[in-house]
């Protein structure tokens, strides 16, 4: 009798815990604090170059125009606030898009870039004026590209090829925060970083969650 009563006790908890767990993940979802999608649907960039996908992957998205030399502090502090705390993730990937025909300048910046960086997520991709406006305009944001072709804002791609931003910035007069200043050390730090977090946090918990559903 007494092993009977142990029995049902065990099997008790090795139903109840579970269920509890997974309420708790479900809940703890539900009210995570999700990076805003303020696009749907980016031009996916295998329309350019199939080496390449926004799917899957969690993109920083950058355009170097075409004289990359003389803007190049942005991209340092890109590569050092943004690219190193995040290289190691296997899903991470910055792509560059530059006019084609300035191969020579952006080897020149990659090596500059890489004399102290794993360069293994730093992909530049050169390709028409016309091929990079489909892309940045496919953005819709209230940003920019100059007459090179550049714009000193870094965005944020997510998996399913979305852009994510912020809705509700104090900075912004319509709270809409599209790209990040990589001019501004103090934005990538703050803000940019920040964001990346919580979207790599978004996939990770969902991934949880899924794992819970096999189990119950």
């Amino acid at each position: 009798m007494q092993k009977s009563k142990k029995n049902r006790v065990v099997l008790a908890i090795l139903f109840v815990v579970p269920l509890i767990f997974y309420l708790f993940l479900s809940a703890g979802i539900n009210n995570f604090a999700k990076l805003p999608v303020v696009t749907k649907t980016v031009v996916d960039i295998s329309n350019i170059d199939s080496n390449y996908t926004f799917q899957k992957k969690i993109t920083i998205v950058c355009f170097l125009g075409d004289e990359s030399q003389s803007i190049k502090g942005a991209f340092f502090n890109l590569n050092q606030k943004i690219y190193k705390p995040f290289y190691g993730f296997k899903d991470f990937q910055i792509i560059a898009l530059y006019p084609d025909g300035n191969q020579e300048e952006i080897a020149t910046l990659k090596g500059e870039l890489g004399a102290f960086t794993d360069m293994m997520r730093w992909n530049f991709i050169p390709t028409s004026k016309e091929e990079i406006n489909i892309i940045f305009d496919s953005l819709k944001t209230n940003i920019s590209l100059d007459k090179n072709s550049f714009t000193n804002y870094a965005f944020i791609i997510d998996k399913e090829g979305s852009l994510r931003g912020r809705s509700d910035d104090d900075d912004f007069k319509d709270g809409k925060l599209f790209g990040y200043n990589m001019i501004s050390v103090a934005e990538l730090n703050d803000k940019m970083k920040d964001d990346i977090k919580v979207v790599l946090a978004e996939y990770r918990l969902a991934l949880k969650k899924n794992d819970a559903d096999r189990e119950i």
